[in-house]
């Protein structure tokens, strides 16, 4: 799977990829991750529970992790050609319609850890757009709202469970909250410098349950120590700060808005399963970019640098590239 989303890298790197800027190739891609997400329900078969998957024999492939790329393009797209008229509420319903079809897909497999991801990515595009405060003020009320309808009539007994168990895991020690208190034992154990790599007994014996997928970081935690931890950190830095100063770069709007899209995606990821590996979070499936094991995430993220990347071949000016992006969007915003 490296070897693939390494290839995917560098062959959308070299491609010119200005076709996505147009809307007819986006709509078609985002009905596309529609379709797959939909024929799910009626062609797979549930896994542990989750109807996350297609099957092809040994392979599988999860298409909830493309759907995050897609939407980052469209709402880029969206954003892109109507940020100066975002105080409109009309646009920050419409743009929440992008996002609501796939999440209640997503949501419904039931995979609650890409769901947060889709919310966390229309919330960052519409903020670094410009939402007015009165409009935020409104969104944060109706999210309480939806939360507080959903954990009484949508959530089902076992998340309401581990919503429990994260603050007292040892209420089901046992059972739902079995895993946050291995997460923990993995990551105090590590110590400083960790216990070496393959000398993890939480992860090797077992202990820990899908210890190469939804926590990762705590296995890792476990053989690399604080200090193996926290130079992951920064290398997860630096690759943030790459991306977004990728899209400072770019052309204009739309490729810096897809850059804030893409940073969303993989900064949302890293601190849901780090939040949840380390206990400060409620448990949710999710993988730990460039790290868990499946396919379908490396591939995803890869192709979404790939895409970025090809985007850098066409730079603004170079007075514009020294901006922040922020500042940098305002200045394209204002000269169109």
């Amino acid at each position: 799977w490296i070897g693939v989303a390494l290839f995917l890298f560098f062959l959308f790197s070299v491609l010119d990829l200005s076709i996505l800027r147009s809307r007819a190739v986006l709509v078609s891609m985002y009905f596309a991750g529609l379709a797959a997400l939909f024929l799910l329900f009626v062609t797979s078969d549930p896994v542990r529970g989750a109807t996350s998957w297609f099957r092809f024999g040994t392979l599988s492939l999860e298409p909830a992790e493309p759907i995050k790329i897609v939407l980052a393009l469209v709402l880029a797209k969206y954003f892109s050609r109507r940020h100066i008229e975002i105080a409109n509420i009309r646009h920050i319903i419409v743009s929440g319609l992008y996002v609501l079809i796939p999440l209640f897909l997503v949501f419904i497999q039931p995979d609650l850890g890409s769901a947060i991801i889709l919310c966390s990515l229309w919330l960052a595009m519409v903020l670094v757009s410009g939402i007015s405060k009165k409009h935020f003020f409104a969104l944060s009320m109706l999210a309480i709202a939806v939360t507080t309808a959903g954990w009484f009539f949508v959530l089902e007994p076992y998340q309401r469970l581990r919503i429990y168990s994260f603050l007292d895991p040892y209420i089901d020690p046992r059972g739902a909250g079995y895993h946050t208190i291995q997460t923990q034992i993995a990551v105090g154990a590590g110590g400083v410098w960790g216990r070496g790599i393959g000398y993890g007994s939480q992860s090797r014996l077992e202990f820990l349950p899908e210890h190469e997928t939804d926590f990762m970081f705590a296995a890792f935690a476990e053989e690399w120590g604080f200090a193996g931890s926290f130079l992951l950190f920064i290398f997860f830095g630096i690759v943030v700060w790459r991306i977004v100063r990728v899209g400072v770069m770019g052309e204009g709007n739309f490729e810096r808005l897809y850059a804030i899209g893409l940073a969303t995606v993989i900064v949302a990821q890293f601190f849901v399963h780090v939040g949840m590996n380390v206990g400060i979070l409620p448990i949710t499936g999710l993988p730990f970019p460039f790290l868990s094991y499946g396919g379908s995430s490396l591939i995803t993220l890869f192709a979404g640098l790939g895409i970025l990347n090809s985007f850098s071949k066409r730079p603004a000016y170079s007075q514009e590239a020294a901006l922040t992006p922020l500042e940098a969007f305002g200045s394209n915003a204002r000269k169109q």
